[in-house]
This record gives C-alpha cells, structure tokens and sequence, in this order.
C-alpha cells in the first residue's frame, strides 16, 4: 500500500510535536520512564520558587517541583505546591519542608526528613512546612541591628567631621608635638642619668654599705656587755657620792646641808658692806693725815 504525501507530511508533524514534548519535558527534570510520586506542601511565602526546581533530601536531589499555583479564591492560604519526588522514596512522618533562599537569588526546596522508623506519609499526603534558619533567614534578622549600626556610623562621622573643622584641633596637635617632644627629652635625660649618674650612685651606696658593714663588724667586736658593766659601777659610785653629799655626818655635807655656814656668811657679806658704805660716807674716821707727825687715836668703826 503506497501512503501518501500528505500522510507522510502529518505522521512527519505529529513525531516532531511527541519529540518536542518529550525534550521539554526532560528540560524541565520530569523523569519520563520511571514512575514518580506526587506529594502537596503549603508555604505562605513561596520566596520565587519555580516550577522545574529541584527537591533535595538532606541535600540530595530526589526530584522536581510539579506544579505551584496561588488559591485565589481564598487569598491568605499562601501557596500550594507540588511536588514529584523518585517512586518508593521512603518520607517519614515528622518530615518538614523547607524553602532557602540563595545569596545570588533563586530558592531551593529541601525535605527535612523525619527519624520516625515506624510511620510515613503517603503518596498525595501534605508534607507540614517550615520557617528556614539558615544563613539568610539569619542575615535578614540582622538587618535592623545593621540599620541601627550604620546609623550610630553616620553619627559617629557627622562628629569626627565637625571634630576635624574645629580649629582647636590645630592647637591640640600642636600642644601634642610639644608634648612628645618634652617626653623624647625627658627620655633622653633618664638614658643619661642611667647610664652616668646612677653608676656613681650605686658606688657611692656600696661604699656606704660596705661602712655599715666594717660599722657593724667593730661593734660586733666591742665588750658591750663589760661596758654596761663598767657603767654600772661609775652610776653606782656617783650614786653613793650623791648619798654622802645629802647626808650629814660627813664635812662636805655638813657644808651643803648646814644652815649656820650660810646665815654666818650672809652676815659677814652684810658687816662688809655697811663698812664699805661707811668709809665711803667718812673716811676721816678711818685715814687721818698729820703735818706735825701728830698721831691721834683713829676712830672706832661703828658698831653692828
């Protein structure tokens, strides 16, 4: 039987179009020859997954995101996604999902599996999801503490700006060259006093040292215990010369312990004086002067 032309041209047609199918379909992941099950998850935030993404196990690729489509007619119930992972994949219950984001952008879908030995889900279950911790669920954390950092930065700069246009600022550097200049001095004196001064004045305290040493050594030499005994007698006999003067059966005490020695002066000092009063008011009574050689009696002193 001889096909026509315009069978030929349609069968041509219809291969190519299964063709095309096929090769858009291993594009987009889909598995043709193996069977694959359909599980639902529902994220509130689908974060710019697309269709064709790839599902990872603990980091390993078990298959694809089937389909995403938004609930319109309940808006507020985020959005539904499926999900065709290999046949017989074992998903226990506990199984979270979770969406992360890349720092380049994109998002991936990764299956926190559970560790229930016993129970899992079945094809079509709705597989509960998760918030991500990772590093830039962390990172948008930090963005209002960064915020309030650059914040307290732009502060920070308004005031070394303004520091930097006052004039004082001038004079402070000024005054601090002077400073270090006077500490580079005062270094330089302490090196010279170091390395001239403190020599001579370690060898002066040895010298000193040394005296106390040869000081200590003479005394170490010296009898002190029979020159305590030596003092002890000469305070013993200058007692005993003390207790002898104070008492009276001897002619020094009497002397410094009798009271006639002193009355008897007292009136000897007394008779001196009123004859010397006297020979100075008369004087005739006493020296007489004769040019006749006359002698006559002088005159009696007066009588007490």
């Amino acid at each position: 039987m001889k096909i026509s032309r315009e069978a030929k041209i349609g069968l041509s047609g219809l291969i190519a179009l299964v063709l095309l199918f096929f090769t858009i379909k291993f594009l987009q992941g889909v598995t043709l020859f193996t069977t694959q099950d359909t599980y639902i998850i529902n994220f509130q935030n689908a974060k710019g997954l697309a269709k064709s993404s790839p599902v990872y196990a603990d980091g390993y690729n078990v298959g694809i995101v089937s389909d995403i489509h938004y609930d319109y007619d309940r808006p507020g119930n985020g959005v539904i996604v499926e999900i065709s992972v290999e046949h017989g994949i074992r998903i226990p219950v506990g199984t979270t999902a979770v969406l992360s984001e890349a720092m380049l952008g994109g998002c991936t879908l990764n299956l926190m599996m559970g560790n229930n030995p016993l129970e899992r889900l079945s094809v079509n279950d709705t597989i509960p999801s998760a918030e991500n911790s990772g590093l830039m669920a962390r990172a948008a954390s930090m963005i209002p503490q960064l915020e309030q950092t650059l914040a307290k930065v732009d502060t920070l700069l308004t005031t070394l700006n303004t520091l930097m246009a006052d004039p004082n600022l001038q004079k402070i550097i000024a005054n601090t060259e002077q400073l270090t200049a006077n500490l580079d001095q005062g270094s330089r004196d302490l090196n010279r006093l170091l390395n001239n001064d403190l020599p001579q004045m370690t060898q002066t305290f040895n010298q000193a040292g040394q005296n106390i040493v040869q000081l200590t050594d003479k005394l170490n030499r010296v009898d002190i215990e029979g020159t305590m005994a030596k003092v002890d007698n000469t305070m013993a006999g200058m007692q005993q010369m003390t207790e002898r003067l104070n008492s009276p059966d001897n002619n020094v005490g009497l002397l410094l312990n009798d009271t006639t020695l002193y009355h008897n002066l007292n009136r000897t000092t007394l008779g001196a004086s009123r004859l010397v009063e006297d020979l100075r008011n008369h004087p005739k009574r006493y020296v007489h002067f004769s040019i006749f050689g006359k002698k006559e009696t002088p005159a009696q002193p007066p009588q007490e």
